[in-house]
């Protein structure tokens, strides 16, 4: 409030995005396992795929034949996009990630619809993850598992606790057993 207002002088002048800009969605083809996830939570129904089953040989002699889904199309109409990023979130092979490139304007609607070959030049966009706050919080789930494991490694390293074996009779040279008689169990 205490500084004059700028212009930012765009197209000379590229702005200075924040770092979680949410521009255009970008597919990792490779990590794509054709789930459909995407497309049937995408509020707006603008995610199309299209796959066929493709047989894999067995690995090992003996073995059974294995079927696979193969990615045939991946497309994404960004003019019915609403940016959401349900998508993205619900991808569980990270397979989408949002892009900050926001310049993908063009003169016609249809070209809005960005198959899979255009989606995937916009990963190289992508940023890398940012750093671990080294401050942070430990995630729930890394310290249940740490606790287990230290739980474990304690079992381990304390010497197991013996169970009392039957004591020998000591004048008939047999065991006897526990009964209610007897609780402690041995000879008389």
């Amino acid at each position: 409030m205490t500084r004059k207002t700028v212009t930012e002088q765009y197209p000379d002048a590229q702005p200075d995005l924040p770092p979680r800009t949410r521009g255009v969605i970008g597919l990792f083809e490779e990590n794509c396992t054709v789930c459909m996830l995407c497309a049937r939570e995408c509020p707006d129904w603008c995610i199309y795929i299209d796959s066929h089953k493709e047989t894999v040989p067995a690995a090992a002699p003996g073995g059974r034949e294995r079927s696979r889904n193969v990615l045939d199309r991946f497309a994404i109409d960004f003019a019915l996009c609403m940016y959401c990023g349900i998508c993205i979130e619900v991808c569980p092979f990270d397979a989408l990630f949002w892009s900050p490139e926001f310049e993908y304007a063009e003169t016609d609607i249809r070209e809005l619809t960005h198959e899979r070959d255009k989606l995937r030049e916009w990963m190289w966009t992508v940023p890398a993850p940012p750093a671990l706050d080294p401050g942070a919080e430990e995630p729930k789930e890394i310290a249940a598992a740490r606790k287990t494991a230290e739980k474990l490694a304690a079992a381990r390293t304390t010497p197991e606790t013996e169970t009392a074996p039957a004591t020998q009779d000591t004048q008939a040279g047999r065991a006897t057993p526990p009964g209610p008689d007897n609780p402690q169990g041995g000879g008389a």
